[in-house]
């Protein structure tokens, strides 16, 4: 086997893989980070041991204490009890370094030899005595005595507990926390045994909290500073590399949202294997596009969609509501005579319009056999299929005039200089093409028929063959389009486009029972004495109906409709039948 490159290659272009990328960036910065914040947290911690070495109470008290041993002497000496008592206070002072430090010597029943404060609060041996006789001068009962004098004997008693039980177990040094008036303090004490008292050095517990506060606020200070200004840096330059990453992801978002597949646009990508992913989703894409554009030519964009959605198409159908539109050529089998292989060409321009005009009214194409289209409107969420049926129907007969238009005016101008020769004049009249449409809807079987290894869509009912019926009617009546009443009944009150007439009650073959069939006059597309005339028809409909066929042919030719015709062919000169029912039987389907 070869050597496998670390980089794989599209021609010439290296792929750098983004994990790579992502890694190498990451553990920079990681290592960045870590480094400076350990750095500054080392310094700050480094001052702050100093600092807090430098308070350790320990020796400071030592001094106290050893003072106190030679302010007992002098006192012996001299008997100056008072000044020795301000000459340890003021020795207690310069041990202070915090705005809340205290010094205290406690006598075993709580009285103060002294007490001093960095605050200024001094109280000594003299001022509790003068406190205590004042109390005992101005209160009758001397019971109370030990709450007026809180303040000027140990406020912490189960503290004074702990340092005399230690003392009766000759334990006579060590850590003590007590409370006060101010807070909790923590310190150490010595007995001195001369002076009888236990000599304490303390500082406030806020003090040093606060101090460790200040410390840890401005270490996470910084750190979130900069581990902001590393996001900041680590977001910009992932967000550079990764731009291709945002890029894909959004047009897949919106692929998704669209539920259709796109191409992804590469044109600024960088050169990563994310990149790689990319080009060969859009490969994949185009694939896939083209297939299912040339799947949805075959096959109505209901089954497309469908197939999209569920990736798969079942044999499987149900009975639906739906309207069904048939159109056919008329005259067709001469036009294919005529123009033999090129009738193609005529019915691909022809199915081009009409294709067009039914999909643009939320229609499919159920089958196109020969010169015939099979429309189906439902299948897809809409206002009202049959007006959406009308609407393609007019369409396709108002194209299908314009290129009946264009070919009359083409003649127009060949026959300006010259006259059409026998076999041109076959082909302009197998060029003009004419169309009938025919509408019918109801309950019909509307899914995929076939086996697994080849299936169509198809539409399945009575009201599919009576729509095709009612296009082959369109030749008999001289009409463009013919409708039923299911068809007027739906649109009819909903829609103002749209006036009904009815043109005639019919039996076709095959039927037992008459069909009234209607005219759904366009009233934009129509010219505006149509209706005057149908309205005319009417009359002479109404009296055919009754049997009165004198009064029906008086009435018929007064209106200059190619229908009428029809009606006064199939009347003649006689009177109706003695069993008239009105209803007229097809011979022909």
């Amino acid at each position: 086997m070869g050597r496998r490159s670390f980089f794989q290659k599209v021609g010439n272009t290296k792929i750098i893989p983004i994990s790579l990328k992502i890694v190498a960036i990451f553990t920079c910065l990681l290592l960045l980070s870590n480094f400076a914040t350990n750095c500054i947290n080392l310094i700050l911690n480094q001052r702050q041991i100093i600092k807090l070495n430098n308070e350790i109470m320990v020796s400071q008290l030592k001094d106290i204490y050893t003072a106190a041993n030679n302010q007992y002497q002098i006192v012996l000496f001299n008997g100056e009890r008072n000044n020795s008592i301000n000459a340890l206070k003021s020795i207690a002072k310069g041990t202070f370094t915090l705005p809340s430090s205290i010094a205290l010597a406690v006598k075993k029943d709580g009285d103060l030899l002294f007490s001093v404060c960095a605050n200024g609060t001094e109280i000594d041996e003299e001022l509790v005595r003068k406190y205590k006789d004042s109390v005992l001068e101005n209160t009758a009962d001397s019971s109370s005595i030990s709450e007026e004098v809180i303040d000027y004997s140990f406020y912490d008693k189960e503290a004074l507990s702990f340092m005399n039980d230690n003392l009766n177990n000759s334990i006579e040094d060590g850590s003590i926390n007590f409370q006060t008036i101010d807070g909790q303090y923590f310190g150490v004490y010595k007995y001195q045994s001369e002076w009888e008292c236990f000599f304490i050095r303390a500082e406030l517990r806020s003090d040093t909290t606060k101090s460790t506060n200040t410390v840890l606020g401005l270490i996470s200070l910084i750190i979130l500073i900069v581990v902001i200004g590393f996001l900041i840096v680590g977001l910009f330059l992932f967000k550079k590399i990764l731009s291709s990453v945002t890029r894909i992801t959004n047009s897949l978002y919106q692929m998704q949202q669209k539920q259709e597949l796109a191409t992804i646009d590469l044109s600024s990508a960088t050169n990563d294997d994310i990149t790689y992913l990319a080009a060969s989703f859009n490969s994949l894409s185009s694939t896939i596009n083209n297939l299912l554009g040339i799947f949805q030519k075959f096959v109505s964009k209901d089954v497309v969609k469908k197939a999209y959605d569920e990736h798969q198409i079942l044999l499987e159908g149900k009975r639906r509501n739906l309207t069904i539109l048939f159109s056919d050529i008329r005259s067709f089998t001469y036009r294919t005579e005529t123009l033999g292989n090129d009738i193609i060409d005529l019915l691909n321009v022809h199915y081009d319009k009409v294709i067009h005009s039914v999909h643009e009214n939320s229609g499919v194409i159920g089958s196109i056999i020969g010169d015939a289209v099979l429309a189906i409107y439902g299948t897809e969420r809409t206002k009202n299929k049959s007006i959406d049926s009308l609407d393609s129907a007019w369409n396709i007969t108002t194209v299908t005039a314009s290129l009946r238009e264009k070919m009359i005016a083409r003649r127009s101008e060949i026959e300006k200089s010259r006259i059409l020769t026998e076999a041109e004049e076959r082909v302009y009249q197998a060029v003009l093409i004419d169309v009938g449409v025919g509408i019918d809807g109801g309950n019909v079987f509307y899914g995929n028929i076939g086996s697994d290894e080849h299936m169509t869509n198809t539409v399945i009912g009575d009201n599919v063959n009576s729509a095709s019926r009612l296009e082959g009617l369109t030749r008999v009546y001289h009409l463009p389009v013919i409708c039923s009443d299911y068809i007027k009944e739906e649109v009819e009150n909903k829609s103002s486009k749209y006036k009904f007439f009815e043109i005639d009650t019919v039996q076709v073959k095959g039927k037992t029972e008459g069909k009234k069939i209607y005219f759904p006059m366009n009233t934009e597309i129509c010219p505006s004495d149509i209706e005057e005339k149908f309205l005319q028809f009417e009359k002479g409909l109404k009296a055919y109906y009754s049997g009165d066929w004198t009064l029906a042919r008086t009435e018929f030719k007064k209106c200059d409709l190619e229908v009428v015709k029809v009606f006064l062919e199939r009347m003649g000169k006689s009177n109706a039948p003695a069993n008239w029912s009105g209803i007229w039987t097809m011979q022909t389907k």
